[in-house]
């Protein structure tokens, strides 16, 4: 990078930083640093929500997805909408009537305490894993920009967002997500532009979208079915995307802490529908945007010479070994694929302008040969790397966004985008770890060590002596995030690890919440054993699936736990285990 994109690049992360301190004056105690004292209002409950989901992974990782395998990835999110709706009518009333700090401690008044316990440890072992993938997503760029080794990079990163976090608290990340939003979507915008403004002259936006359409990038909607039926293992289609997603978006936005306490944080029940309502709105096109300008780079690369391999970092390193000829070898055939791939694309711009249908047929079907032979080359180049050192990652899915942002944008831009990335990240880890302290304090720490038993009642959320502890907690929260982000370099696609992490948790938290919400009758030790048997069987089917022994999208695991729960629970129930429930609904 040159020294002005190093300039806009520092002085816009410590202008967020210098932003989000000064907004984070609050009382310093539990209510304070954990939920703003309860006054944020709907738009900032808005961007809040949005800012925490949409971490580095999504602005790095998904225009890379898109570019590799289309836009399909959109169909995951086609449940959300129905979700806060559900949301909006059952999850809402229930814990802003409760004033509540997590959506677990509702769990012990529904249920009882194990069960709390249970929902609780399962959120804090998921998020803090998930968390971890996201403290490695921005050390990738350091690490590809400077060179650095990624371990130390990952304690660097790790070490800023921990010192964030812990300084500022809940309204620290609520009101610089606000800025950080408004940052990253006018550089998303800046950066699609550029990637249009860079096509040969004659080729413009609505030419881009065809040559994405002819190889096979813009396939919004999928069915899953092939001439052998569904196939359950395809990830992204329209059916496990309303129905997978839906429960997988329902168990995120309803009873992940990271996302409840963001709403948590409203003035009233009516500033936290608002604020998830819009994001339902919201959040499909978003999404669809950020993957179109995959679609986009990948049109680009068309007319452009296009790396075999998008890990500069990796390639400097393996051409020493001894496999560095066969890469080299490979890598010029794929050159020359390339150079025959700009042929005919630009064939087919010119067929399509003179309205040549028969034509424009036949160069479609080379151009998809070609991008065939083209993908065959890179998985090829890859089996070369993994031969020369093991300890690779041969998946350079999240840098091919960056590589753009590297080579083509002009200077200054180039430190805006990759500002853009790190605030995306510190935004939605900085929510995430505040959301791992304030479960470890109120469910763990103020239950079991300062609960008033006579009065039934948990430590003082008035204590400043709780406000320092939880700093603390955040801060180690925090080290053990590095700590995961150092084994996440053989992750794949950053945004696919964490939606599969999250997939083997939610399923089974959100049929716990189900049965609490919709059957009154069972009782907590019920739904506790459904819900330890159905998160081991979950995990089964997980372990079987990599072993290819079955076949299930990862969106599945969603649905199969939360039916799991409910029906085990009944099941229990009906079958003599019937603790006495609370139908404490506020």
């Amino acid at each position: 990078m040159s020294k002005l994109d190093w300039l806009v690049l520092i002085l816009t992360l410590a202008g967020i930083i210098a932003y989000g301190l000064y907004r984070s004056r609050t009382s310093k105690n539990l209510e304070g640093y954990f939920l703003s004292n309860r006054t944020m209002p709907w738009y900032l409950i808005l961007l809040s929500i949005m800012g925490t989901q949409a971490s580095a992974v999504t602005f790095l990782s998904a225009p890379g997805q898109a570019f590799t395998d289309g836009m399909r990835f959109v169909q995951y999110y086609f449940g959300l909408p129905l979700a806060m709706i559900v949301l909006c009518i059952t999850f809402v009333p229930i814990f802003n009537n409760l004033k509540i700090f997590t959506a677990y401690e509702y769990l012990e008044q529904r249920f009882d305490l194990k069960t709390r316990v249970f929902t609780s440890g399962l959120f804090l072992l998921s998020r803090g894993l998930s968390t971890g993938i996201s403290v490695y997503a921005p050390s990738i760029i350091l690490s590809s920009l400077l060179g650095w080794n990624i371990y130390w990079t990952n304690i660097v990163m790790g070490g800023l967002l921990v010192i964030y976090t812990v300084t500022g608290g809940s309204k620290a990340v609520a009101y610089t997500q606000q800025l950080q939003l408004l940052i990253i979507f006018g550089g998303m915008a800046v950066a699609g532009y550029l990637i249009v403004h860079y096509l040969p002259p004659g080729v413009g936006f609505t030419d881009a979208l065809k040559i994405s359409g002819a190889t096979g990038k813009l396939n919004v909607i999928t069915t899953g079915t092939t001439a052998k039926g569904f196939d359950w293992k395809d990830r992204y289609n329209i059916l496990s995307g309303i129905i997978g997603g839906f429960f997988l978006a329902l168990s995120y936005f309803g009873t992940d802490q990271s996302q409840v306490g963001r709403y948590l944080t409203a003035k009233n029940a009516t500033e936290s529908k608002l604020g998830l309502l819009f994001n339902g709105l919201l959040k499909v096109p978003m999404q669809f945007l950020i993957l179109l300008l995959g679609a986009l780079l990948f049109t680009f690369y068309q007319f452009h010479p296009q790396p075999v391999f998008f890990n500069d970092a990796v390639n400097s390193k393996v051409y020493k070994t001894t496999y560095g000829d066969s890469l080299a070898i490979v890598n010029k055939q794929y050159q020359q694929v390339s150079a025959r791939q700009q042929q005919l694309v630009r064939a087919f711009v010119k067929a399509d302008h003179s309205g040549n249908t028969a034509n424009t047929a036949t160069i479609k079907q080379q151009l998809q040969q070609v991008n065939s032979t083209s993908d065959s080359l890179r998985t090829q180049y890859k089996t070369y790397l993994q031969k020369a050192d093991a300890g690779v990652d041969v998946n350079d899915t999240n840098y091919i966004f960056l590589k753009f942002v590297v080579d083509y944008l002009p200077h200054g831009l180039v430190g805006l985008l990759i500002a853009i990335i790190f605030l995306a990240a510190w935004g939605s880890i900085a929510a995430a770890l505040n959301s791992l302290a304030s479960c470890t304090m109120i469910d763990f720490y103020c239950r079991y060590k300062e609960r008033d038993k006579s009065l039934k009642k948990d430590c003082p959320i008035e204590s400043a002596k709780q406000y320092k502890l939880s700093r603390w907690v955040t801060f180690g929260w925090g080290v053990f995030c590095v700590v995961v982000a150092e084994y996440s370099n053989r992750m794949g696609s950053l945004i696919e690890a964490v939606n599969v992490l999250g997939s083997l948790f939610y399923g089974v938290i959100l049929g716990i919440f189900l049965v609490a919400f919709y059957l009154k009758q069972i009782g907590g030790t019920a739904v506790f054993i459904a819900a330890a048997i159905a998160e081991l069987l979950v995990i089964t089917l997980f372990v079987l699936d990599k072993v290819n022994i079955i076949g299930i999208g990862f969106l599945w695991f969603n649905v199969i736990g939360a039916m799991l729960v409910v029906i085990l629970a009944w099941f229990l129930h009906l079958s003599g285990i019937k603790s006495k429930p609370t139908l404490l609904h506020a």
